[in-house]
């Protein structure tokens, strides 16, 4: 996945840096619209095929997305396909969303847990977890069984872990040390 966030990067901040501020939220929608069509593997295929130009792959994305592009992103697309770096589109969002939202001094908190979360148990979870990292953060959560218990929380590159799993693990190694 490094290579493909190393393709991604340029073509993320180049699309920030063209953004004016007041559209990067409609932009980030737009795109997010595309770069969800990309991800499709079938696509994938229609893309990799030589006998289908990028015009023709841009026009089913645009159509599956069934968005109106800003005239930027419209170019932005046409790009990406012609340097055949459709596969990295859905990278290029996840970092043009982190640029916008670090402008905007939030980051993006994902909280993995054992067991589905209510929203009282969220807003319990994110006070703390915003006085500790001194900004907004928006949660995105995930089921992970294997967790057992408590939650593992990923805020960029940093990992909580106060799961049951990781407090075993430091267990076994205390013991076995």
């Amino acid at each position: 996945m490094a290579e493909l966030a190393t393709i991604a990067r340029p073509y993320a901040e180049a699309l920030y840096k063209a953004a004016p501020a007041a559209d990067r939220a409609n932009w980030l929608g737009q795109l997010q619209a595309v770069a969800a069509v990309a991800a499709d593997p079938q696509l994938k295929s229609l893309a990799d095929n030589p006998k289908v130009l990028p015009a023709q792959v841009f026009d089913v994305i645009v159509g599956a997305a069934k968005v109106t592009l800003a005239p930027a992103l419209d170019n932005f697309l046409r790009t990406v396909l012609d340097n055949g770096r459709l596969a990295a589109l859905p990278t290029m969002f996840e970092q043009f969303q982190a640029l916008v939202q670090a402008s905007q001094g939030v980051s993006e908190a994902r909280i993995y847990s054992a067991y589905p979360l209510d929203a009282a148990q969220l807003a319990d979870i994110m006070g703390p977890l915003e006085k500790r990292f001194g900004r907004k953060l928006e949660a995105k959560t995930e089921l992970e069984p294997e967790l057992i218990g408590g939650v593992r929380v990923v805020v960029g590159d940093e990992v909580l872990d106060t799961s049951v799993k990781a407090r075993l693990e430091r267990m076994k190694v205390a013991l076995l040390a």
